[in-house]
């Protein structure tokens, strides 16, 4: 079989390559890889500028013309699974080759720090890794980057690696044993995808279409003025900084903390290094803000130059300004920030630079080393600034920082432009997304996360693209009374923006977790539960996707209230009780919810009157609750709050 396709253009940027260039496969299409069966395929790479490029795989071919920037586009008829097969691409400048593809399902797994976790460092991960060699199952992960438009190619070429126990071992446990689990069930060749970055916010992974579909077309905006004019960006950022600070605190305008005057407890930075080792008994540790600053005497000369401030890295995030202007705001702990002093930001005499330091784990402050730190001009001479600092610790911390969408970790699709954008249409079975710690106490992120599923299927263009989303597992305070909860709140979020979703399942995973580390080890029985999830949205597996879910709550005549709940297996059962415990009845306020428990009955709870007003009732909800009610599959019934009629 044989297709035509001349000529095709590009659709996304990447640098130009040289006239004479042989023919080169993205690494998507390297040795090892996987290809999705039953899908057309379009395989990518590079030639020279116009050169007409014969692509074979198997007994399909297609021949078609590089566009002005050398990139090709090569549909192929769709293929059952099978292989090992070899993909060549052939050109009058040379030819490419790739060996041992197979065609089976792919599958891409992203999120945060729980998704990245590798095998080697989860429970029994070592003997795990060590009965782990598939030939039909094969490995790929994404380097860490960020771009501030959509790559067309990754920055660091990934490539595709057969399983066994050196390469198990640092792939991402979740994402490992969902394909495991989901070989076992199939029996075809796999291809396990990890694209995740530890700490990010949903909005790094979000493009374009998706930011302004959640809502956050301003921060879209902002990004694109970023790229034409990032210093008209910072000052626009640091003004909205600036709102939420004087909103959230109270200052007036002109007495805030970044003014050149402010009158703080100013105290010699002891060393160029984390508050931690400065020796320093409140700052040992402290979570919070802490303002540094810098004063530097400047000739007239300096300072009518351009300028690059080099502070170094800043854990976790800063925003910086000089002679009270924002210049710059960075979120990555481990990225040295330098930002651009465009002609007049500095003064001739006496410069102030004030960088307000927010750690919210671990270590803060300006990690150094100090021979970074300096301020370079444009006419190459510069003054060093690794001595010199003074510090105030900030004692009021306001919630929800308001972050710039240049942020690596919390910006508006930098992750999503370098790790998810060079996939273009390579072709999916599904996806499984473990993400929202660092979302928590941030509102609407069902809305994010529904914008996210519908722009990544539209990119791939899947448009009932399966997605498996893990909600949050316990982790935290163990509360001894109701009250509010910001991942109880997420977990609530995860649960509506899958319902409304249509073609998404939940992977519960609320008795998975350790109350004293927010990366529990247990991933083998959480993959067994992606896996579970993805059979059913994928394969059209019959058994419930998630476990138990509510399904409705009724007001019965003595007051009580029952709770029906689908996608049970057998029945539902309590452990450790002949009650099921974890439910609150609330009315309108907040204050108003207490606890509540009750008989479970084949698939339904029934909890009953105390006599006070009821209007909605919630389950599991707290940071880390105290759960008892599972089915016989067994799964246990997840978090929610439903209203009562």
């Amino acid at each position: 079989m044989r297709w035509s396709l001349l000529p095709t253009v590009a659709s996304l940027p990447m640098l130009a390559v040289p006239a004479a260039a042989a023919p080169k496969l993205d690494p998507l299409f390297g040795d090892h890889a996987v290809l999705q069966r039953d899908l057309p395929v379009v395989v990518t790479g590079t030639a020279a500028p116009g050169e007409t490029v014969t692509i074979a795989l198997g007994d399909r071919q297609a021949m078609v013309r590089a566009g002005a920037d050398g990139r090709f586009f090569a549909p192929l008829p769709a293929m059952p699974a099978g292989g090992p097969f070899t993909l060549s691409a052939t050109a009058p400048s040379g030819a490419a080759q790739a060996s041992d593809l197979l065609v089976g399902d792919v599958f891409l797994c992203s999120g945060q720090s729980n998704m990245e976790l590798q095998v080697q460092n989860a429970q029994d991960g070592w003997n795990q890794a060590q009965a782990s060699a598939d030939g039909k199952l094969r490995l790929m992960t994404i380097a860490k980057a960020t771009a501030l438009v959509p790559r067309g190619d990754f920055a660091q070429p990934p490539a595709w690696a057969v399983a066994g126990p050196d390469t198990v071992r640092p792939f991402s446990a979740a994402c490992y044993y969902m394909v495991q689990d989901l070989r076992k069930r199939t029996g075809v060749p796999i291809g396990a995808i990890a694209s995740s970055w530890g700490g990010t916010q949903i909005s790094a992974w979000m493009g374009d279409a998706a930011q302004r579909a959640a809502g956050r077309g301003a921060q879209a905006d902002l990004l694109r003025l970023y790229v034409r004019d990032p210093a008209a960006a910072a000052r626009e950022a640091g003004a909205a900084w600036g709102d939420w600070w004087r909103r959230a605190t109270g200052d007036r305008p002109g007495a805030e903390p970044w003014q050149p005057g402010a009158g703080l407890d100013w105290r010699p930075v002891p060393k160029i290094d984390v508050w931690e080792h400065w020796g320093v008994p409140e700052l040992a540790d402290y979570d919070g803000m802490v303002w540094f600053r810098q004063d530097v005497t400047l000739t007239a000369a300096q300072a009518r130059q351009a300028a690059i401030l080099a502070i170094g890295p800043v854990d976790d995030m800063d925003m910086t300004w000089v002679n009270g202007v924002a210049v710059g705001s960075g979120g990555n702990p481990a990225t040295p920030r330098e930002y651009r002093l465009p002609p007049g930001t500095l003064r001739p005499g006496r410069n102030v630079i004030v960088v307000n330091a927010h750690d919210v784990y671990a270590n803060g402050g300006m990690a150094g080393p100090a021979e970074i730190m300096k301020l370079s001009f444009a006419d190459g001479t510069g003054l060093p600034l690794g001595t010199g600092w003074r510090y105030a610790i900030e004692r009021r911390t306001p919630s929800n920082q308001p972050r710039v969408p240049w942020d690596d970790i919390a910006g508006a699709g930098v992750i999503y432009n370098a790790m998810i954008a060079p996939f273009g249409r390579f072709g999916l079975k599904g996806a499984a997304w473990y993400q929202g710690e660092s979302d928590t106490d941030i509102p609407g992120y069902d809305l994010r996360l529904g914008a996210m599923m519908t722009d990544w299927r539209r990119q791939l263009g899947r448009p009932g693209l399966p997605f498996a989303i893990v909600q949050l597992a316990n982790y935290g305070y163990a509360p001894t009374k109701p009250g509010p909860s910001g991942w109880a709140s997420l977990r609530e979020q995860q649960r509506l923006a899958v319902a409304r979703d249509g073609h998404a399942a939940l992977a519960i995973a609320i008795d998975l977790g350790d109350p004293l580390d927010i990366h529990p080890g247990e991933k083998h029985e959480l993959g067994r539960r992606l896996g579970r999830a993805m059979a059913s949205l994928a394969y059209g597996n019959s058994a419930p996707p998630s476990g138990p879910e509510i399904g409705s709550a009724r007001r019965l005549p003595d007051g009580g209230i029952e709770l029906l709940f689908t996608g049970v297996t057998g029945a539902l059962h309590t452990r450790g009780s002949d009650r099921a415990i974890g439910f609150e009845l609330c009315g309108v306020a907040e204050a108003s919810c207490r606890y509540a428990n009750g008989p479970a009955e084949g698939a339904r709870v029934l909890l009953p009157s105390d006599g006070q007003p009821v209007t909605r009732v919630r389950y599991a909800w707290a940071d880390s609750p105290t759960v008892n009610l599972f089915d016989e599959a067994p799964l246990p019934v997840g978090p929610f709050e439903i209203s009562v009629p």
